[in-house]
């Protein structure tokens, strides 16, 4: 069994106001982002299944066009390959973020 403190987990600055660390197993990832208010991660997508809970503050989500207000307790669901961004209104923000399968991307950029 692994254990992890989250607090510990190697930091990554993904964006101007955005922190993530990260833990994966083969098949998926949790992400644990932080987002100052007024951050933005642009819009992107990729090929990921993810699903975003938000933990703390809110956050705008916009999923194909789709615009939701996220708050505490809430999650969004994103398929594979949909363009999606998301904003931060109230903040600080956290949101755990899962991926299927793992972003190799995510795991290289903490690795250099």
């Amino acid at each position: 069994m692994n254990y992890n403190v989250i607090s510990e987990l190697p930091c990554r600055e993904m964006a101007p106001g955005i922190t993530m660390r990260q833990v994966h197993l083969k098949n998926v990832m949790v992400t644990f982002v932080e987002l100052e208010e007024g951050a933005v991660v642009p819009p992107h997508s990729h090929e990921h299944e993810q699903i975003s809970i938000v933990i703390s503050g809110t956050l705008f989500f916009n999923v194909e066009g789709k615009e939701r207000m996220v708050k505490s307790g809430e999650a969004v669901l994103i398929p594979s390959g949909a363009e999606h961004s998301v904003s931060a209104i109230s903040g600080p923000a956290v949101a755990y973020d899962c991926f299927s399968p793992v972003r190799k991307d995510y795991i290289r950029a903490l690795e250099s």
